[in-house]
């Protein structure tokens, strides 16, 4: 008889026990429902209904509630061994520190948001400050974490971390170098989202589409993306469009390279001929007159023909490139430097060099305008009688060789 009211008795115990587990689970779970299905659901008209970062973090933050009622109620469960009451206490206290961590770090991807709406945003990004200060708080949390689960002070553990300053700085080697590196891009706008960039040592040519604490992201024009370690864009060299795309004009530097040997002086009947372009009616009349002038004042009468000065057919050619080129509709003027130039000749012949700016930095518009321009001066040559260098092909030797054997 006694046996049993014995194992009555402490049954009776563990039902007790297993009731107020029960009923405290029960709370926490209706804590947990009435602060994210009705509280937060009712509150949400008034939050930012354009993101849901805010909600998130809101949840978040949340869960430390019921977390709080089974740290605190756990100690009044009748008849739990002190130890599994101690485990569930200090669990539940680091959970908490968890959640109100994520909660913190949700909050401060809302602010990201929020601030990139505003129109500064791509010039000075913050993404990663808050970054390194989400960085600060989980580390924080994790110490506060870890003292909590062994029921020891904090300051105990932060008290050991003078010994492993040199660990902690070799962890954070990464970090601490992109931390720096993203302060002196931001504060000296070197970078922005959006920017087009190349960098030819990490393989990147395009557009940034993100600036984080550790990394850049570049979109190539291939539709690839390339991962650039933030802290490189300062040890390493790259080239930022961003000044051209804000001219708005885009320069075309690109030769013609004219075959030596047809570069000559200009008859009368060729010069007659060259008036029909009208582009040329200011600087032939301009040109012919000076030339008379010179020649007039420095040649003796007597003296061969050959000491006079004449009109070159290159000459002539470069007056024709530049009158087109400012009469050309997208071609920028003002403001934007316009030269025809010679490049020293070398084998290949004489390179010719055009140097102007288009009135538009849009890719597909610049490389039709380029080659619209490059189409007219291939075709207009002759009519200077001038020719393009091109190597000899297979086709030009076999019609020489052809040639020769007729003979």
């Amino acid at each position: 008889m006694d046996s049993f009211l014995e194992n009555y008795s402490e049954l009776a115990l563990w039902l007790q026990s297993g009731i107020a587990l029960v009923a405290l689970a029960l709370a926490a779970w209706a804590v947990n429902w009435l602060l994210k299905r009705v509280i937060l659901r009712a509150a949400a008209p008034f939050l930012d209904t354009r993101s849901l970062t805010a909600d998130k973090a809101a949840a978040r933050a949340a869960t430390a509630a019921p977390l709080l009622l089974i740290s605190q109620g756990i100690q009044h469960i009748p008849n739990l061994l002190p130890e599994i009451v101690t485990v569930v206490h200090n669990v539940a206290e680091a959970l908490i520190v968890l959640s109100v961590a994520m909660g913190i770090s949700g909050a401060l991807d809302y602010v990201d948001e929020v601030y990139r709406r505003r129109p500064e945003a791509k010039s000075r990004p913050i993404k990663g400050y808050l970054q390194v200060l989400k960085i600060a708080i989980y580390f924080g949390a994790a110490i506060v974490m870890v003292s909590a689960l062994i029921d020891e002070s904090p300051l105990l553990l932060l008290s050991g971390l003078g010994a492993m300053a040199a660990v902690l700085l070799l962890v954070f080697k990464d970090t601490i170098l992109s931390l720096v590196a993203s302060v002196q891009l931001t504060s000296n706008d070197m970078l922005r989202v959006g920017d087009w960039i190349e960098m030819p040592s990490m393989s990147a040519d395009g557009d940034v589409i993100d600036i984080a604490l550790h990394t850049v992201k570049v979109q190539n024009f291939d539709k690839t993306i390339t991962t650039i370690p933030t802290h490189r864009l300062i040890s390493d060299s790259y080239r930022n469009w961003r000044g051209m795309s804000e001219s708005g004009g885009r320069r075309i530097k690109r030769s013609l390279v004219i075959d030596q040997n047809s570069v000559r002086f200009l008859g009368g009947e060729e010069l007659a001929d060259l008036r029909r372009f009208k582009l040329l009616d200011a600087y032939l009349a301009r040109k012919e007159e000076e030339i008379a002038e010179w020649n007039r004042h420095e040649l003796a009468s007597g003296i061969d023909e050959i000491n006079a000065r004449r009109i070159t057919n290159i000459g002539t050619l470069r007056a024709y490139v530049i009158a087109y080129l400012r009469s050309h509709p997208r071609i920028a003027g003002e403001g934007f430097t316009l030269l025809v130039r010679q490049l020293p000749p070398g084998p290949q012949g004489l390179p010719l060099e055009i140097y102007c700016f288009t009135d538009t930095v849009n890719w597909n518009e610049y490389e039709a305008i380029q080659a619209d321009i490059f189409d007219h001066m291939l075709a207009i040559l002759p009519q200077f009688g001038l020719r393009i260098f091109q190597e000899p092909s297979g086709l030009d030797l076999a019609n020489g060789l052809k040639g020769n054997s007729r003979e």
